[in-house]
């Protein structure tokens, strides 16, 4: 089933090997609908096509060819699998890698001029598990990832691009994104309040937005607040508001942030922060919406619904608290989902350029960043604790390092690799010297080398003028 105006690209053809291994269906219809995991082929970057990422590859038992014209990317989505266009890239082979399906891990071979390598070791086949990378030298970049051949949920209640951020911001199109989406889409058309869970800088808010955005209460507002800078003297005041001239004569009356609420919604971030007599305030108001204003003699009523978050786990809230908070969703980080960081780093980086057009004039091309090769592996192969925010920081230091034209990893995010016996020939030595036209730190960088000294040792060694 395709989405609204889909149509095959360029290159496609009846009996092109895709997700299912034959033509573009709907899965529901056939009976082929799978929540088997599967290992497949993400593509993480295309040197001649900055802006794709996130096409994927689910071979069948049967070789299936990877190249230039040749087919059987697709875009994977609820309920659909759009066929992707063809690698179109004058660099790479018709024919440049084969690969199968074994079992839980796929087969794959080289078949084109260009040097393989996996996880860094050049190597003319090899058997990949989960998180492997595969580099077609300066020419292309997959990962091996486990993708199940039906994600959950429709499409067609997603109306953003692939790759794209959705209507509440969120970023991916892996499958631990789209569970977090799918998820969050129940959870706000539910009325319990709700708990999110995750790592600093995993979108908790993006997720508060896009619950309230899926409930009922859409059409009034979201009251956000940081629950950690309620003052633990004035939590009442916060939350509940005061009348007019309470405590002092002259205070004007407040609504507090549930009366702000009523008819809404109220999201508390890091509630786990707040002491666990602070948290107790919250109880009645969760049980029946009841609550007094200070200094107000008669009760009120607020038809609030709580969305909370925090980086903890669920056990270090207040037991009573954590009861109320019945429906939970737990957000993935940036290392469950390796293969939206290409496409997290463009839309960050579209988002600097917007403010800073020299960036732009530095490091974009056709309005698309360029990200080299050496930084999209270093990107995705870092251990993330801050996920998204670090992500940021981490393309600002690559802009700090890089003058222009690409965008390189800096200094800290290479990780040394020395060269093997036999692994790189006098002739890959001066062909890369040729197009670096002699500068030996530029060769080093295209033979995947440390640095121009460790270039000098082997050229040394190879007898290389």
């Amino acid at each position: 089933m395709t989405g609204a105006g889909v149509c095959p690209p360029s290159g496609y053809a009846p009996g092109m090997k895709t997700l299912y291994g034959s033509t573009l269906h709907d899965p529901e219809e056939t009976g082929e609908l799978d929540a088997t995991p599967r290992p497949a082929l993400a593509l993480l970057w295309a040197r001649d096509e900055p802006g794709r990422s996130g096409d994927l590859l689910l071979p069948t038992e049967e070789e299936v060819t990877i190249g230039r014209a040749a087919g059987g990317w697709v875009r994977q989505r609820p309920g659909e699998q759009a066929p992707a266009d063809p690698l179109n890239s004058q660099r790479i082979s018709r024919r440049t890698l084969m690969v199968s399906r074994a079992g839980d891990r796929l087969s794959i071979k080289a078949l084109g001029p260009a040097p393989m390598r996996i996880n860094g070791r050049q190597m003319g086949q090899a058997t990949l598990e989960p998180g492997d990378l595969v580099e077609i030298e300066r020419r292309l970049l997959l990962l091996c990832v486990t993708r199940t051949p039906a994600l959950p949920g429709d499409a067609r209640d997603y109306p953003h691009r692939f790759g794209e951020p959705d209507e509440s911001g969120f970023v991916g199109e892996s499958e631990a994104a789209w569970r977090a989406r799918v998820r969050a889409r129940f959870v706000g058309r539910r009325n319990a309040h709700a708990l999110i869970l995750g790592e600093s800088g995993t979108g908790k808010e993006l997720t508060a937005r896009a619950i309230h955005r899926h409930s009922k209460r859409s059409r009034a507002g979201l009251i956000s607040r940081n629950a950690a800078t309620l003052p633990e003297g004035l939590v009442d005041a916060e939350l509940f508001g005061n009348i007019r001239n309470y405590p002092n004569p002259g205070t004007p009356e407040r609504p507090g942030l549930i009366g702000q609420a009523d008819g809404g919604t109220l999201f508390l971030d890091e509630i786990g922060e707040m002491p666990e007599a602070l948290q107790a305030h919250l109880l009645r108001v969760l049980d029946s919406g009841e609550y007094q204003r200070l200094g107000d003699a008669r009760p009120r009523r607020a038809d609030m619904r709580l969305i909370a978050a925090t980086n903890r786990s669920p056990e270090s809230l207040k037991h009573d608290l954590a009861a109320r908070l019945r429906l939970r969703i737990e957000l993935p980080g940036l290392n469950e989902r390796p293969e939206d960081i290409p496409m997290l780093a463009r839309h960050l980086l579209l988002g600097l350029a917007r403010d800073d057009r020299e960036l732009e004039s530095l490091f974009f091309e056709g309005g698309e960043p360029r990200l080299s090769m050496a930084l999209i592996r270093a990107l995705v192969t870092h251990n993330y604790t801050t996920h998204v925010r670090e992500l940021e920081g981490l393309l600002w230091r690559a802009i700090d390092y890089s003058e222009s034209g690409e965008l390189k990893p800096p200094r800290e995010m290479r990780a040394p690799r020395e060269v093997e016996a036999g692994e790189l020939s006098a002739a890959r030595v001066r062909a890369a010297l040729a197009e670096a036209d002699g500068v030996k730190s530029r060769a080093a960088e295209l033979l995947g080398l440390r640095d121009r000294y460790q270039l000098r040792r082997l050229m040394k060694k190879l007898g290389v003028e």
